[in-house]
């Protein structure tokens, strides 16, 4: 399990790549694609929504919404994707019966959340199913692909589905999802996405454009990321100010603070 902070505690998102990120076709490290994740010193933030919408039409999220049929149905979902299939305290225990009567196509993949597991077998044949997915009523499918937390395993095969058919590079589309969700992938799935870079790269199937949708190139895409983040990073320091500022300037807060310190020495 990727080390995090409590909620609380948990510092704003980190900005994707810099625009002078290498171009694709070289050799992507697991090292690289946790900066991309972390903080820079090695925290990374836990969810803080149940599900995002990561890309169009594909939700990445937890067990509670996959469990939650009205919930989907409202949102518009016609697929789930289940990577963590199973009855274990660590996996969620849905199937095609579970979705049965609501309209939704289900398909599950038993997933382990260990470095040890190889999700990469599976990379073709989730990616298959979010095409199909999203092809649904004349491309209008919406998909939501999750495991238990929406955290690790959906989150490697969101990320694998944007290398394979969208001809993405690991570290951007890593930097996509992450753009749109906290997430963490062990350092196992992540070496499997090098691997998997690494592969596309020398079948020349990769070229770092968010291809297939009319979209900037990956620098742009990546500068735009990074200032929607910093937006939101000045956004949320604003408002931690502005409540620092209300809370001082109201009546009795002098006192208040005095009671504070007394009690504080007293202790």
């Amino acid at each position: 399990m990727k080390k995090h902070l409590s909620p609380a505690k948990q510092p704003p998102p980190p900005p994707p790549p810099p625009p002078g990120v290498p171009a694709p076709g070289g050799d992507v490290t697991v090292q690289q694609l946790n900066e991309l994740l972390s903080d820079g010193s090695g925290f990374y933030s836990l969810p803080t929504q149940h599900f995002n919408e990561v890309f169009p039409r594909i939700y990445v999220g937890n067990a509670f919404v996959a469990q939650n049929t009205m919930r989907l149905q409202k949102l518009g979902v016609t697929h789930v994707l289940n990577v963590a299939e199973g009855t274990s305290f660590m996996h969620v225990n849905t199937s095609e019966e579970f979705y049965a009567g609501t309209g939704i196509t289900y398909h599950g993949i038993r997933a382990n959340d260990t470095e040890q597991f190889n999700l990469s077998a599976f990379f073709e044949e989730g990616a298959d199913f979010i095409d199909r997915a999203l092809a649904h009523n004349n491309g209008k499918g919406k998909v939501y692909v999750h495991c238990r937390e929406g955290y690790s395993r959906s989150a490697t095969m969101v990320v694998a589905y944007l290398m394979l058919r969208h001809k993405m590079d690991a570290r951007l589309a890593v930097a996509t999802v992450r753009h749109k969700r906290e997430i963490g992938p062990n350092d196992g799935f992540l070496r499997q996405l090098c691997q998997l870079n690494e592969k596309l790269s020398k079948e020349g199937r990769l070229n770092g454009e968010h291809a297939g949708v009319s979209g900037p190139p990956r620098v742009q895409l990546c500068a735009r990321a990074a200032a929607g983040m910093l937006h939101r990073r000045a956004r949320m320091e604003g408002a931690e100010e502005r409540r620092h500022r209300d809370f001082t300037g109201l009546p009795g807060a002098e006192s208040a603070r005095a009671d504070d310190a007394g009690g504080e020495q007293q202790q």
